[in-house]
């Protein structure tokens, strides 16, 4: 799993070294300052601006992996999660060994179907939390001693089993609930295996035990 900074950090770096290294006569192109500036303001927690200027960026070379990936992490910790998850979408679609853009993803995803002031269906709302479970499953896949992963899919499970327990006409089902709550303990289980002292892990296992148990009340 990559580190989020150092690799924004390498980007202008690398970026500022092809700059250096052309032609005097050569000045860089107005979509790659674009890019600079971008890594700038993301880099100091500018999020809404760094958006900004990434997707002015990406007007110039849509299947910039690196802009692409800043662009969505900007996306989500600006609120703009929706977003967030189609920028991520691009990066996958272009890198589908990158780890750390199924995750953000997933997270994405999570936030969207959780959300209080929410819009979306019930249906579309499951359609996400199916969706995110199935990031972090990737993202295990890329990186399997990541704890942080097996967590976060915890959640996303949890979510899911909160949703579908619902007493609402053709759209509650136990039998969808009950498996999401039995893999969201399996997967805080592993976290806890691997760090016994996590007492906020072992509140949130015994609260989704409440729930798989209040599933035949």
């Amino acid at each position: 799993m990559r580190t989020v900074f150092p690799l924004f950090a390498c980007f202008l770096v690398s970026v500022g070294i092809s700059a250096v290294a052309q032609p005097k006569k050569d000045t860089p192109k107005k979509e790659n300052q674009y890019a600079l500036i971008g890594n700038k303001d993301l880099l100091d927690g500018k999020f809404v601006e760094a958006s900004a200027n990434l997707e002015k960026a990406l007007l110039a070379d849509s299947n910039n992996v690196e802009v692409l990936y800043m662009l969505g992490y900007s996306y989500y910790h600006s609120g703009n999660y929706a977003k967030s998850v189609a920028s991520f979408s691009k990066v996958v679609s272009l890198k589908p060994g990158d780890g750390s853009a199924y995750y953000y993803r997933g997270k994405a995803r999570d936030i969207l179907a959780t959300q209080s002031n929410t819009t979306l269906s019930y249906a579309e709302r499951e359609k996400l939390l199916q969706a995110s479970v199935k990031d972090f499953t990737r993202a295990i896949e890329l990186a399997a001693d990541d704890m942080k992963l097996y967590q976060n899919r915890a959640i996303a499970y949890r979510d899911l089993g909160i949703l579908k327990s619902q007493k609402i006409p053709k759209f509650y089902d136990k039998a969808v609930a009950s498996s999401a709550y039995k893999s969201c303990i399996a997967d805080f289980q592993k976290v806890l295996d691997s760090n016994p002292t996590r007492q906020d892990l072992q509140m949130e296992m015994k609260k989704a035990r409440v729930y798989l148990a209040n599933l035949d009340n």
